[in-house]
């Protein structure tokens, strides 16, 4: 096996292990919050450093690879693609690390009762980052780009909690800090879909060699998944 082969394979699972990391502190984070559980809080602020120490391994590698191993074709490809999904992977964590921080300021104030929308974007947006992991192992462009059509409903749960806490805080203005809070996880939260939805496209550009951003077959999914709706 060519050395390149078995440094690609390294370079493969340290990302999806960061891929894991990632997921684990949006699932804790998210489940702090819930539990107002300030010990599973911390352990996602302590646990932060550890993603960013991942990426600057990944970029290590792959600066590496790209001056030393000269790739080609789909080789480059996939080094490109990493380079960005490792990116975006960091992003995640350091948004997740937020949610998390919010969670334990919401431990010390009242708590709004009406967060049906919270533990659904939260679970939303888990489920699209393992979607896009999945399509990134398996090489699979249309799970890819089924996480493109999830990217509306994360947005739309993020409007529903907007304006379910905007009410809160018009309602009972003691609980207008938690309120505030709660927007600011739900940004928080829109925003970590933002990122996987990134990383959808460079799956996409990484098996099928086409960029997808602002193109019209991009446009072609929304469409057609309004029509399923």
């Amino acid at each position: 096996m060519r050395q390149l082969t078995v440094e690609l394979a390294e370079l493969n699972e340290k990302l999806l292990e960061m891929g894991g990391f990632v997921a684990t502190a949006i699932q804790r984070s998210s489940q702090a919050l819930s539990d107002h559980n300030r010990e599973l809080a911390e352990q996602v602020i302590r646990e932060e450093p550890r993603i960013n120490q991942r990426e600057m391994e990944i970029d290590e590698l792959v600066t590496r690879l790209l001056a030393l191993r000269q790739p080609v074709a789909r080789d480059l490809r996939f080094l490109t693609a990493a380079l960005k999904i490792n990116t975006d992977l960091e992003r995640m964590g350091d948004l997740a690390m937020h949610v998390a921080e919010r969670a334990i300021s919401l431990i010390h104030h009242p708590f709004p009762q009406r967060l049906v929308d919270i533990p659904q974007m939260a679970s939303l947006v888990q489920s699209m980052l393992l979607k896009c992991l999945s399509a990134f192992v398996e090489g699979n462009a249309d799970l890819a780009r089924s996480v493109l059509a999830m990217d509306d409903e994360v947005d739309a749960a993020r409007d529903a909690a907007y304006d379910r806490m905007l009410r809160v805080m018009q309602e009972n203005p003691a609980q207008a800090q938690a309120a505030i809070d709660l927007i600011f996880v739900t940004r928080n939260l829109e925003r970590i879909g933002d990122h996987v939805t990134n990383i959808a496209e460079d799956v996409v550009f990484l098996i099928k060699g086409v960029d997808i951003r602002h193109s019209s077959e991009r446009v072609e999914d929304k469409i057609a998944s309004a029509d399923r709706g």
